[in-house]
């Protein structure tokens, strides 16, 4: 008995691509984006990505993809947090073709100068605010929206605000990135009390400066050895 045979052609065109929401916090907090430079959605901003090449995996893909739109890898755990947000077929999502998207979420304590990728003219740095009012190309404004929903839980019961932090800082610049990431303010005495009191979060090194936000000369903390908030610091007990 023969094996079926069957022509590829005969199958509608199916593509995957990858999506990055890359985070980064400033005065607030900012996502890359980039404008497209072709249709569909030309000259719309959308979040930095592209096709998974038949040659590699969507993690090489999305590790690929941020290089060459920002510079970072996640190699340098210094410079970068990456992790798999969700993965996004909605049939309309593409008008070229059935396409299904694997989105990441990337942390990123430095704005490097981005760079446009094949298919754009141009890629900024822009508040998430703006970028979630703009009319994103494809259903980017649900990624987006998808990946600050997750930065924000992480950060309750994870240590991963180090990753916005940069490898030192004070607990005013921390507190400033769980601010920038929630959107609300929070209150400097419970702040500073939770961070302290979770173990393996935060360690002193023995420095002082003068955080990013002036005021007096205050401690600088590195990132510790925890992953995990035990227990975790909830929004609700911190905010103002």
């Amino acid at each position: 008995m023969t094996a079926p045979t069957y022509d590829p052609r005969s199958f509608p065109p199916f593509a995957v691509t990858v999506d990055i929401v890359v985070l980064t916090v400033t005065t607030r907090l900012e996502v890359l984006v980039i404008e497209r430079g072709g249709d569909p959605f030309a000259g719309s901003w959308a979040l930095p990505g592209g096709f998974v090449l038949p040659d590699e995996s969507v993690d090489a893909a999305a590790d690929r993809e941020l290089l060459e739109e920002t510079g970072l890898t996640r190699g340098k755990l210094e410079d970068i947090h990456l992790e798999q947000l969700g993965t996004f077929g909605a049939v309309d999502r593409d008008p070229r073709m059935r396409v299904v998207s694997v989105a990441y979420l990337a942390l990123s304590p430095v704005q490097p100068q981005p760079t446009a990728g094949t298919d754009a003219v141009a890629a900024h740095w822009v508040p998430v605010d703006d970028a979630l009012a703009a009319p994103l190309a494809f259903d980017h404004h649900q990624i987006l929206a998808a990946a600050v929903d997750r930065a924000g839980a992480k950060l309750e019961y994870t240590t991963l605000a180090t990753s916005l932090a940069g490898p030192d800082f004070t607990l005013g610049e921390l507190q400033h990135v769980y601010e920038a990431v929630w959107g609300q303010p929070l209150d400097r005495a419970n702040f500073r009390r939770k961070v302290l009191a979770t173990q393996g979060f935060v360690v002193p090194t023995g420095k002082r400066r003068t955080g990013k936000r002036g005021g007096a000369p205050g401690r600088v903390y590195r990132p510790g050895a925890g992953g995990v908030m035990e227990p975790p610091l909830m929004r609700d007990e911190v905010r103002l």
